[in-house]
């Protein structure tokens, strides 16, 4: 089925891009992917759409076994707009590898859709894709009308969950300890190792609290997923990988420092995270792995680092970025990009297989979609894929709510200050779930 498309004038209608995301958010599945292009542009985003987002489906897939083949299959078949995640815990199926923690949230391991509508908002127009087979244009004109017509909320909400750490302070220093112990006898070089703060039989409204999220927090690799009473609320710094013809790019993410209070503070912060020679050090050897990553589908001598050890800014943090990009094989089909390169190694650490391993040894629970990746395939087979940190999930059947925070270990890390980095990495979850939280840290 080839889509057609309606194209509308946004410049007479305030608030439009929270009005579409509300519209959206009613149906299952969903997807709202915010590049927030009015706060972070140029060399860090590639992003080729200011807001993508897509609502109902016409065909899904969550296979039980062989999903990235099945996803191969189903683009193959559809050769349509297809929107989904892979959760971390794939990697089970792409190596001799297994994850036997707890895990509350129920998200199944890959999901991916063929939507009903595609949404494409960009700074004056807003276009619609739709298949002429399943929707008219009369009916697309008046899609457009209820989303204009979309009530805007008064009030964000606040809430005052009773958030809770499911691998107490203890553990995690003793962990960061055990695993510079691993380093120190050469069985790894880094490791990611996370902590899960978790609320149970929780009540929120999720697409309210996506929008207080994107207030406090907004971030170039922002999403919105929902499908069957299960929510991912993702303000993501970090790219995974983006597919432009034959041009692959990963930027990973390693390095973090506050802001300052003062712009001369956060000028000196800044400038001090760029020159220290363990967060370097960090995203180095997260570099290299990548390169590694995408030498395997990529033309001779194509691996280039186009960018290492940059410096960004976001509401809470600096963070230390490198962009990697290669000339894929045509060859090879898309996915096996996806397979060669997941799960992503700034989550991971280097040698990955082993840092896996180890992560599954520490950590207290599953990582499920955290730590994963959620993103879209034109028809064309091009794609652009996150990286799942800064997010809230939730299953709403349960009321089960989770966020995730971690980061490298290396033999340079001190446990309490890395401690202390994941605290800051929660800022802007607990900032939406319960401010006063952030009075007592």
């Amino acid at each position: 089925m080839q889509r057609e498309k309606e194209i509308f004038s946004t410049e007479k209608i305030p608030g439009l891009k929270d009005r579409l995301f509300l519209w959206i958010s009613r149906f299952s599945p969903s997807a709202f992917l915010d590049s927030h292009p009015e706060l972070f542009a140029g060399s860090l985003t590639y992003s080729a759409f200011g807001c993508l987002a897509a609502a109902g489906k016409i065909r899904e897939i969550t296979p039980s076994s062989g999903k990235i083949e099945q996803l191969a299959s189903f683009h193959d078949e559809t050769k349509d707009w297809l929107f989904g995640y892979l959760t971390y815990d794939l990697k089970n199926e792409l190596e001799n590898l297994k994850s036997e923690n707890p895990d509350s949230l129920g998200f199944p391991e890959l999901h991916f859709f063929q939507p009903e509508q595609v949404f494409i908002l960009n700074e004056h127009n807003l276009e619609i894709h739709y298949h002429p087979e399943r929707s008219s244009k009369e009916k697309i004109l008046k899609l457009f009308d209820e989303i204009c017509q979309t009530e805007l909320p008064v009030e964000l909400p606040g809430y005052s969950l009773n958030i809770r750490s499911v691998m107490q302070r203890q553990d995690y220093l003793e962990s960061v300890e055990n695993l510079r112990k691993h380093i120190k006898r050469g069985d790894i070089y880094e490791a990611n190792l996370c902590q899960e703060f978790c609320c149970e039989k929780s009540v929120i409204e999720p697409a309210a609290a996506y929008l207080k999220l994107q207030q406090v927090s907004p971030a170039p690799f922002s999403c919105w997923y929902s499908n069957q009473n299960r929510f991912l609320l993702c303000s993501s710094p970090e790219r995974f990988l983006k597919k432009m013809g034959n041009k692959i790019i990963s930027q990973p993410i390693k390095g973090t420092s506050p802001r300052g209070g003062t712009r001369a503070e956060d000028a000196e912060i800044r400038k001090i995270l760029e020159n220290d020679p363990k967060e370097r050090s960090e995203n180095i050897m997260i570099t290299d792995l990548v390169r590694n990553d995408l030498s395997r589908t990529a033309m001779k001598g194509s691996v280039i680092v186009e960018e290492l050890c940059g410096i960004y800014t976001f509401p809470h943090v600096h963070q230390m970025i490198s962009t990697i990009s290669s000339e894929f094989k045509p060859s090879y089909h898309w996915t096996e990009i996806l397979k060669t390169c997941f799960p992503m190694g700034s989550m991971t650490g280097a040698p990955k297989i082993r840092a896996m391993e180890l992560i599954e040894k520490y950590e207290k629970s599953k990582r499920g979609l955290y730590s994963g990746s959620v993103g879209y395939v034109t028809p064309e087979g091009d794609f652009d894929f996150n990286v799942v940190i800064r997010s809230i999930l939730y299953n709403m059947d349960t009321g089960y709510l989770s966020f995730h925070v971690g980061g490298a270990i290396t033999w340079a890390s001190v446990a309490l200050k890395e401690y202390q980095e994941c605290l800051l990495k929660a800022r802007g979850m607990l900032k939406v779930l319960n401010p006063s939280i952030l009075d007592k840290q």
